[in-house]
């Protein structure tokens, strides 16, 4: 088992992907074409692989980066959302301040499976009146049917698994 699995949950992980700088980079730049001319000035990535890939966009595209975290990893005045996993709970936080109102996002993160974790960071950018374009993923897990929690928001992935 990985660190961090629960008993009966396999978890997908994108970490073989960072040792071949190429496709690394391939992948990034997929995203990047993508994303390029469609007017996002910010680009929110979730804790903590949506790092990996949400700052390298942000900047080709022109766009701010802002972190998604876990709860009371982030200094200061927060904005918390809270959602259901697979098997419990958790919860997402954001800068008071760090998007504005009519601002177009979006959201990167490794995966989505349920869409727990994309829903909130949805619910968390839209409280502060931005304008989520779509919501990106390198992987996708069309088994657990996550797309149908977005109410209808666009999800962009590079590749789907089949388990």
């Amino acid at each position: 088992m990985f660190a961090g699995e629960e008993e009966g949950i396999m978890f997908q992980d994108i970490t073989t992907l960072l040792l071949h700088p190429k496709a690394f980079k391939d992948a990034v730049d997929m995203f990047v074409d993508r994303y390029r001319d469609m007017g996002i000035s910010v680009v929110a990535g979730i804790e903590a692989r949506g790092f990996i890939f949400g700052p390298s966009i942000a900047l080709a595209i022109g766009a701010k980066f802002v972190p998604l975290r876990k709860p009371r990893k982030l200094p200061g005045e927060v904005i918390s959302e809270s959602y259901v996993l697979e098997y419990g709970t958790d919860c997402l936080e954001m800068h008071v301040g760090a998007v504005h109102p009519g601002e177009r996002a979006l959201v990167i993160d490794d995966l989505v499976a349920t869409g727990g974790t994309l829903c909130a960071a949805i619910k968390l950018l839209e409280r502060v009146g931005a304008e989520v374009v779509e919501c990106a993923c390198v992987i996708g897990l069309p088994k657990l049917k996550g797309r149908c929690m977005l109410n209808g928001k666009p999800v962009y992935i590079l590749v789907e698994s089949q388990e």
